[in-house]
């Protein structure tokens, strides 16, 4: 998986390329335990994100809980694979999804 990240103020934007899945996991955790400190809302741009595996929504879970806390979170640019797994797993009611 690679990750891009900007932070613009307050903003932080992080865009995901590949597989987001056990091996990928930790590093985006890793990534969001250290930069949500700094951010009052965060957006997940999943233009590039072939797949996402249980391990990538405990951590979308988690950053969605800190973000709750201040302005938010949202996932955007999901493709049909993707939407689907929200779908079933019932994340599409929880995240913001544009």
């Amino acid at each position: 998986m690679k990750m891009n990240k900007n932070l613009n103020g307050t903003n932080l934007e992080i865009a995901l390329e590949g597989r987001l899945d056990t091996m990928t996991a930790p590093e985006l955790e890793t990534e969001l335990n250290q930069s949500l400190a700094n951010a009052e809302s965060l957006v997940l741009d999943f233009t590039n994100l072939e797949y996402i595996s249980s391990a990538g929504l405990r951590v979308l879970l988690s950053a969605h809980k800190t973000m709750s806390k201040k302005r938010g979170m949202k996932v955007c640019h999901v493709n049909e694979v993707v939407q689907e797994v929200f779908e079933v797993t019932g994340f599409a009611d929880i995240l913001t999804i544009e």
